[in-house]
Parts: structure tokens; sequence; C-alpha cells
């Protein structure tokens, strides 16, 4: 029978604890340069005993997050020598928007007042994208005007540039644009309004039947709408653009690939002097109140050594795997897990991902996330061949679309036969249908050219 009992045992038992200062050392190693930039002056505000002592490279790393400053490549070439340089030279520098061009431009008009007012209300509800987001209706009941009046007030506001402006729906803002050219195609106009639909799927010759028109004439007309801008308004969106920072550089010496941290754009972590003397004080409270964040201090330079020394690891196994990537381009890139990282630096796999995740190298190719040389084998070839990087396959695939011809494009089942007979590689024609998705290639039929 089991036993019941109720009582007190001891039992020893083995379990993994995650401690604060175990989570600090794994968040401190997956930040990228400019998060652990900003961690640190956190943590200086809540530890009086943490010193920064920032760098010039520190400097250039806040005005990027700032977004004032042009992208890291060119620094060099402009503000290194210019002492009177300042990031707030650039805060009043900002773009027109959409609305403040389409109210400079009315106020070139001549209109009544009271249509002028129903023109800049509209104005001033036209979407980032260029667009109308409310019916005609409901915007005549918001001016408690007629709707004829508003109607009218629509076709001035739709008058106006960029083509397109004030349009309600896409097929709108295509007709919009293609009456507002000068030399007008009225077919064009046609298919857009009746079979926009059919258009998108590029079902040409249904739409050439039912037009009565040849082929080659919807193939035409494809290609002016592709002309078209189906987001008028969005040349006018004032996005702020991004950069980064490469923790690592990647540089060949002397017929070696050589990788070097970029401690600089890193501040340096130390002991605030003044409170050191405190540390040695009969104070019991100021002194177990000032070790406890002379600990932490401690934990954070540790942390800050380990996550540079792991990066370093990670990056020299990387970059020896990759060595022919270097060399010779993206189509010798090979495959690459994180599990043979993390056994070449005797690493978990998850410390691996931390470590490459939005962490950036600068190589003699250019700029790149260290993800990006992680990538899947597919497919080898016969006698046992070893297989190839998918990057490399997706490289063989486009070239082998774009040499396609255009009358006759080739099928996912034939591209994967050209890849086995051309380039020795085995995949299958799902595998292919992945990959051109991947890239937003289009199916056959709707790669296929009438003109």
């Amino acid at each position: 029978m089991m036993n019941m009992d109720l009582g007190l045992y001891q039992q020893q038992t083995m379990k993994l604890v995650m401690t604060n200062e175990l989570r600090q050392a794994i968040t401190i190693l997956q930040y990228s340069a400019l998060d652990l930039n900003n961690y640190l002056h956190e943590q200086q505000l809540e530890n009086p005993l943490i010193e920064l002592k920032e760098s010039r490279a520190h400097e250039e790393l806040v005005r990027d997050s700032m977004n004032l400053q042009t992208p890291y490549y060119d620094r060099g070439s402009r503000h290194d020598h210019d002492d009177d340089y300042s990031p707030l030279d650039h805060v009043s520098d900002q773009t027109e928007g959409l609305q403040d061009f389409l109210l400079s431009q009315l106020r070139l008009l001549k209109l009544p007042d009271a249509q002028r007012r129903i023109v800049v209300y509209l104005a001033l509800c036209v979407d980032e994208n260029g667009y109308l987001p409310y019916t005609i209706e409901k915007l005549a009941e918001e001016l408690d005007e007629p709707l004829e009046n508003t109607e009218s007030a629509l076709h001035i506001l739709q008058s106006l540039e960029p083509a397109g402006v004030g349009a309600r729906s896409l097929k709108d803002c295509l007709l919009l644009q293609l009456r507002q050219l000068e030399n007008r195609d009225l077919l064009a106009e046609r298919v857009v309004e009746e079979d926009l639909d059919l258009l998108g799927k590029k079902q040409y010759k249904k739409i050439a039947k039912k037009a009565g028109v040849d082929v080659q004439d919807i193939q035409t007309i494809a290609d002016l709408i592709q002309t078209l801008n189906p987001r008028p308004g969005a040349v006018f969106q004032d996005e702020p653009a991004k950069y980064v920072t490469p923790d690592i550089t990647v540089k060949k010496i002397e017929g070696r690939y050589k990788v070097m941290l970029n401690d600089q754009y890193l501040p340096k972590v130390s002991l605030n002097r003044q409170y050191e003397k405190m540390l040695k004080e009969n104070n019991e409270e100021l002194t177990g109140y000032l070790k406890q964040k002379h600990e932490q201090l401690q934990w954070i330079i540790k942390s800050i050594a380990q996550r540079q020394q792991t990066l370093k690891n990670v990056t020299e196994a990387i970059i020896k795997h990759q060595e022919a990537f270097l060399d010779h381009g993206p189509g010798y890139l090979q495959p690459l897990t994180l599990k043979q990282i993390a056994q070449i630096v005797d690493v978990h796999e998850s410390t691996v991902s931390r470590a490459t995740t939005r962490k950036y190298v600068q190589t003699p190719r250019g700029v790149f996330e260290l993800k990006y040389f992680f990538n899947s084998m597919v497919g080898g070839g016969a006698g046992g061949s070893d297989g190839t990087s998918s990057e490399k396959v997706k490289i063989y695939l486009k070239r082998l679309v774009d040499e396609e011809p255009k009358a006759k494009p080739l099928s996912d089942q034939k591209l994967a036969e050209l890849l086995k007979s051309e380039h020795d590689i085995h995949v299958s024609r799902r595998t292919v249908a992945k990959y051109r998705d991947e890239m937003h290639i289009p199916s056959s039929s709707q790669r296929k050219r009438y003109a």
C-alpha cells in the first residue's frame, strides 16, 4: 500500500537557478553596441560608483542614434576635422509634408472663400499615402455642405500634384494619374476601370479577348501601369534614416583575415574615485550599500569583458568558415549552422544566437549582420557530394530567371532540372518555389510577357 503519512523529510536536489548576475550577463551579451551604451548610462543613474568615460567614437554613435549624421562609412570625410560641427545644426532641417505641399498649391488658386474652405478641409484629411480615407457623403456631413459642393471641391483637390492625390481607392488613384497624362490612353483607362483585378493577376489573354484587342496591347498597358505610383503621398513621408554601428571589423592583413572589436564605441567603465574612500569608512549602513553597488559594478565590467571575448571568438569561427565568401563574394557563402559554431567555440547554441543577434560586422565585402552568415544546406550532387548553401542556390536561381526567354518562362520543375544539370544542385520543385517566393519572384505564368 502507498504510504500517505504526513511528516518532515530532508531531501537533497540539484537544479539550475537563474541568478540576477547571470541574467544580467545574458542580457549584456545580446545587446548591440548602441543598446549597451544606453544600458550602461541607465546603470550609471542607479549606481553612483559607476563612472563612464566617453570617447569621440561614442559621440558619433550617439549622433547616429539621433539620426542627425550621415552613415558611418562617410564619417571620416565630413566631420573629423570640423570643430564647428554640431548635430543641432540639423534640427531645423525638415522637409515639406504632403499637406503643406497641397496647401501651398491652393494658395496660388483663385477660389471663392467658401469653396477654398472645403478644399483645405479635404487636403487636411488626406493620409500619408495621398488617399482620402472617407466617403464623400461623410465629408459633406462633417462640413455641413451640399454633396455637389463637396464633390466639386474634391475634383479641385484631385487636380493638384502629386498626380493621384485625393483618391479613395487604388483604382481611383491609377485612373487619376492616367487621365493627367499628356497623351491619354483610353484603352488603359477602360482596362483599369473594368478589369484591374484581372490585370493584377496577369490574365492578359482574358482581358484582350474581352476588350477585342491583341494580348500585346494589354502587355503594353501593364507596362504603363507599372510606371504609375500607387502611393503618391509616400514621397513626402519623412522617415528617419536608420544607421548601424558595426561591433566588429574584419580586415585582411598579410593574407589573413583579422577580427578586431570596435571597443572605441563603448565608454570605459570604472570606479568613481569620489566614492572609493567611502568604502573603507566605519559607517556600516553606508559601506553596506556601497559594497553592494561595488559588486554590481564589478559584475558589469566582468560581463562586458565576457561579451567582448565571446563576440570575438564567435566571429573568428564564422570568418574562418566563410573565407571563400570574403574572397569571392556571395556565391561562395558556405552552409553554416549555430550548432557548428557552438561546437567550435565550446559554448551553447543559445549563446551563439545571442552573440550574433543585431550584431554587425564590417568586412571588405560590406557590412553584414552576423546572422547573415548562417544558412542551411540544400541538396548535394550525385555520388554523395556535399550540398551547397541556400544563399548560393538563390543566386543561381535568380540568374536562371533573369536569362530565361520572357515569352516562355521556366517552370519551377524546369528550374530544378537546370540547377541539377548546370550546377549539380539537387533540389525539389517545392524548394525552388519556396526560394522563389522568398525572393519575391512571380510564378512562370505571371512572368510571361507577350510583347
